[in-house]
Parts: structure tokens; C-alpha cells; sequence
């Protein structure tokens, strides 16, 4: 199972992930709700992590610019990036993510990449 970061200034939709996550057996090892937070909480907790989940309009700092940020620190986490933003995804990907999937989500899609990359 997965130690995952759920990012999203959406305090409705980081419930919704965090209890879809818990429910399959994840650990939700920290939220953030912002890219500023992310990148700090990311400082702090990367060796307990396998995945971010990224949202991209958020504010201080966007997803795009926390998943380069992050990227710096550390060049092999692994960020899946879900966006109502479908115009952003080549920049997302472009950015680092290594998936990138639109709002409203599958959350049975989601659960086989977190398994694909976290296995």
C-alpha cells in the first residue's frame, strides 16, 4: 500500500481523497492545501512518501510550481496531478507529473496508477 501527499486547497475534496485512499488501504501521511505547504510538508516527510496527488490552481503557489519545486528536491517522486485544468496538462507533464488525470476523476483509474507506480 501507499504512503501518499494529498494536495488541494479544496478542503471538501482532501477528505474525499483521504477517506477513497484509507478505504483501499493507503496512508494519508500528510495534507496540504496550498504548493507552498506542499513543498514544505514534502521537506519534512519525503522519506515516508511513495506519491503526491496534485491539484493546480491553488493559492501562493500553483501545482505546476510546487511539482517543479519538489522535482528539485527530490527527481524521482512520484506525482500524479488532477486538475479540472485540462489545458494544463502537457505543462504538468512537461513539469514532471507522471500522470495526469481530470476532475471529476475515476477513482478505479487512480487506484491502478497508485498501484503501478507504488508496487
Amino acid at each position: 500500500m501507499a504512503n501518499i501527499l494529498i494536495v488541494d486547497d479544496d478542503e471538501a475534496i482532501v477528505k474525499l481523497f483521504e477517506q477513497f485512499m484509507v478505504f483501499k488501504g493507503h496512508t494519508v501521511v500528510a495534507k496540504a492545501f496550498d504548493g507552498e505547504q506542499a513543498i514544505k510538508l514534502y521537506k519534512t516527510t519525503q522519506n515516508q512518501l511513495d506519491i503526491i496527488l496534485m491539484d493546480h490552481r491553488m493559492p501562493l503557489k500553483n501545482g505546476v510550481e510546487a511539482t517543479k519545486e519538489i522535482l528539485l528536491i527530490d527527481p524521482d517522486c512520484k506525482i500524479i496531478f488532477i486538475s479540472a485544468d485540462y489545458d494544463i496538462r502537457d505543462i504538468a507533464l512537461k513539469a514532471g507529473a507522471i500522470e495526469f488525470l481530470e476532475k471529476p476523476i475515476d477513482f478505479d483509474t487512480l487506484f491502478k496508477l497508485i498501484e503501478n507506480y507504488c508496487s
